[in-house]
């Protein structure tokens, strides 16, 4: 059974930096692409970030620039990099996983985290 866990969440002043980490569990996270998305009250989930197997990343075009998305296989962790924060950066971000790149990048995944709250302020 997949489980992820994110941390690292907070609350940053605009132009800020943040780390999010989410640590996986019951499956080997080398053969799974791996993701972050967000998603703002009254506002639909987005696609933050995808990293493969091999640590090829592809990113909103919004955070380019600003996020870095990277995973360490040996200890089954994804991380998020958030700097020069803006305040349309605050969401919950969720980790989410899967064996399938097209139902990690279509959000339709079943292997989500619980989420760590992001808020920035002006």
């Amino acid at each position: 059974q997949v489980q992820l866990v994110e941390s690292g969440g907070g609350s940053v002043q605009a132009g800020g930096s943040l780390r999010l980490s989410c640590a996986a569990s019951g499956y080997t996270s080398s053969t799974y692409w791996m993701g972050w998305f967000r998603q703002a009250p009254g506002k639909e989930r987005e696609r933050v970030a995808i990293i493969d197997r091999a640590g090829t990343t592809t990113y909103k075009d919004s955070v380019k620039g600003r996020f870095t998305i990277s995973r360490d296989n040996a200890k089954n962790t994804l991380y998020l990099q958030m700097n020069s924060l803006k305040p349309e950066d605050t969401a919950m971000y969720y980790c989410a996983a899967d064996t399938d790149f097209y139902r990690l990048w279509l959000g339709s995944t079943l292997n989500w985290g619980q989420g760590t709250q992001v808020t920035v302020s002006s």
